[in-house]
């Protein structure tokens, strides 16, 4: 199956995004004031938002990364790999979690059950989108930039097979 960008269609424009993380970067600006934050940003699709997040970020911040796979080839959620959380320093530091997508919400519960083994003083979740669906986990982002609907997107970071991460806003089918 060949898609091309004409089969989409724009949902968050690169405006709103910017400006909600203004918004969020001034929450997390006043909660960490006097504090240094670590930003654990999930590869690859996170790259965008921590980036321009990062931008407006006033504390003083570290970036570590990790890497989560579970789509391989197609739109269907597979089989959950991470790599480079056994890399980290954690002990004791305040720690946010930066992604893509909320979805079914088992690769960030993972990720951040795997991260709590390291005691950081604090553990919040911050994602560009969550997705509205039925979900099985208790997990929840602290920071949701936007909430949509049940779709597939790409753009912003997100990709299809590693295509589109580059498009400037959020697209849908």
């Amino acid at each position: 199956m060949t898609i091309t960008t004409q089969d989409f269609k724009l949902l968050l424009s690169k405006e709103q995004i910017d400006s909600r993380i203004k918004e969020i970067a001034a929450e997390i600006n006043h909660e960490y004031a006097g504090k240094e934050i670590v930003l654990v940003m999930v590869m690859k699709g996170a790259i965008y938002l921590t980036t321009d997040l990062m931008r407006e970020i006033t504390v003083p911040c570290i970036l570590e990364y990790v890497k989560a796979s579970s789509y391989g080839l197609g739109m269907v959620s597979g089989e959950l790999t991470l790599q480079g959380i056994d890399n980290l320093s954690l002990q004791g530091k305040h720690v946010i979690i930066i992604d893509d997508i909320f979805d079914t919400g088992k690769t960030m519960t993972a990720i951040k059950e795997k991260l709590l083994l390291q005691q950081p003083a604090s553990l919040k979740i911050l994602v560009l989108l969550l997705k509205n669906r039925p979900r099985t986990i208790t997990t929840i982002p602290d920071y949701v930039l936007f909430p949509i609907e049940d779709e597939f997107v790409i753009g912003y970071g997100l990709d299809y097979q590693e295509h589109y991460r580059g498009l400037p806003g959020v697209f849908t089918k």
